[in-house]
């Protein structure tokens, strides 16, 4: 008899709220600094933990205009944060957000490792490549990376990352009192790496952890996106709105990772979900209803609306002239959604107006009804191979309640989700292997040989 999939669950938490939720630090649930408040964060951790959801996710990037949303306005760095909740948890994994076009792959590897033997095994690094084209300035460069440049430097990065986390074997360290011997330097391995984007000369200074390797997470849509997610994902974060849409970008990410030689049961994909509970399903609907009307505001939506086209100024335009042409721009920025603006506009032959409206108006949430139809659609989602979990934005404590209290045990009681951990890791958790050392494997063939 076939085992029951098990649905993998995270909490992203955005503390005042992210993009499309601009509203949100106006509820008297959040305090105003949330996103600067480690406090606010551990209490989260701790009850994702309670529910034994698999980790919790902290989304990032670094360009801010006074338009950005809340919490992108004013938040703590990624990895300062997960290290303090890495010692107020115990076996919640903790995912960060981490940029391969503005981080340098030592620096990276280094601060990854360290939290993953912090947390005894429990970290994972979400690559991303950075939309904002403003993101250059900060690092004192005159043009942001175009689109193709990315992808190739972000796999290149992730390569070489893989490859200083494995600078030790794993009983590199004796420790041995008695014969004086501190490390076995033939268990140490030097990375000499010259590429086209990257040199790297050198060995990590940090052992590898409980689960070999931090999980990577990666995030992107586009066809460059999707394939560096097939080459080197393990668990995939996007949004798809439909069941249809959901198994199409399961069934395309697992066949580009069979296409890299890799086992398509080692990719998991975990969209971006907004979930609301209620009562009933219409009293869930009339909450749904309610935050649409705390985050509506035209002039924020309209500024917004610049971000795809590296935070171009819609206001200078008529607003209810037709779309402005703007040609190539948002090709260095975050091309995807650009891209689908402009078809939008075409398409439907709408003013500016009418795309702000269309882009910014609610979305009906699928995850939206009684604690009995949450559970219910999770399940039919994982049942009909559209995801294997879902990254949940937790908005305010109490919904999150209501999710782990009300909607939790329904999966637990169907075997849909765990009771209790099956692992210390994160990689033990999901259901993923521990990535052999590669020097290791190698030494073993050379002794076969």
């Amino acid at each position: 008899m076939t085992e029951r999939r098990r649905l993998r669950l995270g909490a992203v938490l955005v503390g005042t709220g992210g993009p499309g939720s601009h509203g949100a630090w106006k509820d008297p649930e959040i305090p105003g600094d949330a996103s600067v408040d480690v406090r606010w964060y551990v209490e989260q951790a701790r009850a994702a933990e309670r529910a034994r959801f698999d980790h919790v996710f902290i989304v990032d990037s670094q360009f801010i205009t006074p338009d950005s949303p809340p919490h992108y306005l004013n938040r703590l760095e990624p990895l300062t944060l997960l290290s303090a909740l890495a010692v107020a948890t115990e076996r919640i994994g903790l995912i960060g957000t981490l940029s391969t076009s503005y981080d340098e792959p030592f620096s990276v590897a280094r601060r990854f490792a360290s939290l993953d033997l912090i947390s005894g095994g429990r970290a994972g690094w979400n690559v991303v490549t950075s939309g904002d084209e403003g993101t250059a300035g900060l690092f004192g460069r005159d043009e942001h990376l175009d689109y193709g440049q990315r992808y190739g430097r972000a796999l290149e990065h992730v390569r070489l990352v893989q490859e200083l986390w494995d600078s030790y074997e794993d009983d590199a360290f004796p420790r041995d009192r008695e014969r004086g011997v501190f490390l076995d330097p033939t268990r140490l391995h030097a990375v000499e790496h010259v590429g086209e984007h990257f040199r790297v000369h050198g060995p990590l200074n940090i052992q590898r952890s409980p689960q070999g390797q931090p999980v990577i997470f990666q995030a992107g849509d586009s066809d460059q996106g999707r394939d560096l997610g097939g080459a080197i994902g393990e668990g995939i974060f996007t949004h798809q709105g439909s069941i249809e849409a959901g198994r199409a970008f399961r069934d395309d990410l697992r066949a580009r990772a069979v296409a890299h030689g890799r086992d398509p049961e080692t990719v998991l994909v975990v969209p971006g979900i907004s979930v609301v509970v209620g009562d009933t399903d219409d009293d869930a609907r009339a909450i749904e209803a309610e935050i649409g009307r705390q985050d509506a505001d035209f002039d924020r939506s309209l500024a917004q609306l610049g971000r795809p086209f590296g935070w171009y100024d819609f206001s200078q335009h008529d607003l209810d002239a037709p779309f402005p042409e703007l040609g190539d721009l948002g090709d260095r920025s975050f091309k995807t959604n650009a891209d689908a603006i402009k078809r939008l506009a075409r398409e439907q032959g709408l003013t500016l107006r009418q795309v702000v409206e269309t882009i910014s108006a609610p979305k009906r949430s699928p995850f939206v009804g009684s604690a009995e139809t949450v559970a219910r659609i999770f399940t039919q989602w994982l049942d009909e191979g559209a995801v294997d979990g879902f990254n949940i934005h937790i908005r305010t404590p109490s919904q999150f309640a209501r999710l782990t209290d009300e909607v939790v045990p329904i999966l637990q009681e169907t075997g849909v989700l765990r009771r209790e951990y099956e692992a210390t890791t994160l990689r033990g958790n999901l259901g993923l292997p521990i990535p052999e050392n590669r020097h290791s494997v190698a030494r073993r063939a050379a002794i076969a040989a």
